[in-house]
């Protein structure tokens, strides 16, 4: 689905209001499971999740976490749940066996990065990372999903649009009131600059919460070839707009903009509509890497030219201080094993 743009307005809409109440009832519900007890993994779990529904940059961040881990000697794993993919797990992800719709376009994606396994129950999916050797689970989503024990809570936010309204779903985006959901996270992440992110800072520093800092950015190749160039801007995500944001920004030109819903399943028939229309206007079909694992085995040999994935890595404006939260989740692992000897 799309998030609807009165999610997104500073001031909550008439219809936001009437839908308020219900939101009060889904996010005292969700609140109230986010506080159950979480079984122990046995290894360290880092959680990279968001206060909304929608996008908030939580797999770049996962993908970042996933190499500071590496270079302190872990043997780190993602854990996800496969939205959208058949397959109930846990079973590791092989990008050479699987496609998004077994195991889900993220996690396919994640998968090229780092050993990923899929797993609809969390518990079964970390126990089965661990049996495969892994020293370390991240989690990509899940900060409102109880069954494991988190060692490192993140949240991930959106510098450009923040908690929307305010509101919990359906009137907003919000999956529970942000001061509750500040109370199960250990440190905000802000991607990016802008107003509405400054809003979720300023409480979350009131609530002596750490802010981490982070840039989300194009390889140099990338923005090379889209600077200048007359684009079509595909995707299938929560926020198209941020998409073609990323692209204006690397010097495009958007002629076209085709949006579809989050993990759109895309057929023949779609690209097939969209080449015709890339072609009419004599342009480049600019996708997110997301959309990109769905769309490579569908588009044609002959025009994989006008196609163009569009790769975006997190940086962190100061990453000594998430290497020590990580450091501490490890440390709080060798802690728990310790105590256990006799």
């Amino acid at each position: 689905m799309r998030a609807p743009g009165f999610w997104w307005q500073n001031r909550p809409s008439l219809l936001a209001r009437l839908l308020q109440p219900l939101g009060l009832v889904y996010g005292a519900i969700t609140l109230a499971r986010m506080r159950g007890a979480g079984v122990d993994a046995g290894i360290p779990v880092i959680c990279v999740g968001n206060f909304i529904a929608g996008g908030a940059g939580k797999t770049p961040t996962a993908m970042a976490l996933v190499k500071l881990a590496a270079t302190r000697g872990e043997r780190p794993f993602v854990l996800m749940r496969g939205y959208r993919g058949r397959l109930a797990g846990p079973v590791e992800v092989d990008p050479r066996h699987h496609d998004a719709a077994g195991v889900g376009d993220e996690a396919l994606l994640m998968a090229r990065v780092v050993r990923t396994v899929v797993a609809r129950d969390r518990v079964a999916g970390a126990a089965f990372a661990k049996g495969l050797g892994a020293s370390l689970i991240i989690m990509d989503d899940g900060l409102q999903n109880p069954s494991l024990a988190k060692q490192l809570r993140l949240a991930v936010v959106d510098g450009a649009s923040g908690i929307g309204n305010g509101l919990c779903l359906p009137a907003g985006p919000l999956r529970a009131p942000l001061d509750g959901q500040l109370g199960e996270t250990d440190a905000l992440i802000v991607i990016g600059a802008g107003e509405a992110g400054d809003g979720v800072v300023e409480t979350a520093k009131a609530a002596g919460k750490p802010i981490l800092r982070a840039r989300l950015l194009l390889p140099a190749e990338t923005s090379a070839a889209l600077r200048g160039r007359n684009v079509l801007a595909l995707s299938g995500i929560g926020r198209p707009e941020k998409f073609a944001a990323t692209l204006r920004e690397a010097g495009a030109e958007i002629v076209a903009e085709r949006s579809y819903g989050d993990h759109h399943a895309y057929t023949a028939d779609d690209v097939a509509a969209i080449l015709a229309e890339a072609r009419e206007r004599d342009c480049l079909v600019a996708t997110t890497e997301k959309d990109m694992v769905k769309l490579e085995a569908l588009w044609p040999a002959a025009e994989r030219q006008r196609l163009l994935s569009v790769p975006i890595t997190l940086t962190f404006d100061a990453p000594e201080r998430i290497g020590s939260l990580l450091d501490d989740a490890g440390a709080r692992r060798s802690g728990a094993a310790g105590a256990a000897q006799p």
